[in-house]
């Protein structure tokens, strides 16, 4: 069997919130190719039940695997918390066992285990990563006694989508949120920030959140799992191809997408436009 062509790493988010786990991957794993892939024509996935969740993300999966990527980055806690363990389980197998779907958050709870001193951890996501309990469970699998709080931040990603992060209503409703949190178990020392958006707003989380809490944003998290992950398993290191680029595909108006993407990338970026069907 001829060894396949060397293609780049895929990754997806329903929208815009991965862009901030794809900066950390290419700061941290600059030599690779990338593709991103958001969904933003069926944004958000938040509040959409687990089996939409499960069929969108599966078909974004199964177009960067038709694009060639062996390995596909979920950069979305809510395509995490409600499609990752149905693909890893019950597609791939089917349609390609040599290829890998990796999430968001198992990399993220295995280094809270290590790293929380009072075993009390916060988390701050989406309605929709919230209500799956992904945390907790995950949590209690690998740290049983670790003490879980959760709190559903219901407008964080609308305010920075809207580019509001400066705004007095972005201050208002953070620290709304993170008080909320802290009442619920003042013993809190590490809160994860369990969504792609959410290192926008964290000067203001910064600003209201104790200095004794260790604030987790994610994407330094994935890219360190990422390397780390490769480094174990050369033999898919060497399917990714290293030419230093990142393509930008989205399912909505490409010029939307290249401009509200400046909220969350350093620099310009061009985008284009892919269909499922």
């Amino acid at each position: 069997m001829p060894f396949p062509v060397p293609a780049p790493i895929g990754i997806f988010d329903s929208g815009y919130g991965g862009l901030t786990i794809l900066e950390d991957i290419v700061r941290r794993l600059p030599d690779y190719d990338y593709i991103y892939l958001g969904d933003n024509a069926r944004a958000p996935y938040g509040n959409r039940s687990f089996d939409v969740v499960y069929e969108f993300t599966l078909q974004s999966v199964r177009k960067l695997f038709s694009m060639g990527c062996p390995l596909v980055i979920l950069a979305c806690n809510t395509a995490s918390a409600k499609a990752l363990r149905n693909i890893q389980q019950r597609d791939l197998p089917l349609l390609d066992p040599s290829r890998r779907v990796l999430g968001v958050i198992r990399p993220t709870v295995e280094l809270v285990g290590t790293i929380s001193h009072t075993r009390h951890v916060g988390v701050l996501g989406t309605l929709g990563t919230i209500s799956s309990h992904s945390y907790p469970l995950e949590l209690q699998k690998l740290f049983p006694d670790i003490s879980v709080a959760q709190r559903a931040c219901l407008l964080w990603a609308s305010i920075v989508e809207a580019g509001e992060c400066r705004s007095a209503g972005a201050d208002f409703f953070v620290r709304q949120d993170v008080s909320a949190l802290l009442a619920d178990d003042p013993l809190l020392d590490t809160v994860i920030l369990a969504c792609t958006h959410y290192p926008l707003l964290l000067p203001k989380i910064q600003a209201v959140m104790p200095p004794s809490v260790r604030i987790l944003s994610q994407g330094p998290v994935v890219a360190d799992s990422l390397a780390d992950y490769l480094k174990r398993h050369p033999e898919m290191d060497l399917r990714l191809s290293k030419n230093a680029t990142v393509q930008y595909l989205t399912t909505e108006n490409p010029e939307r997408f290249s401009a509200a993407a400046s909220v969350f990338l350093s620099s310009p970026v061009e985008a284009r436009r892919v269909t499922f069907f």
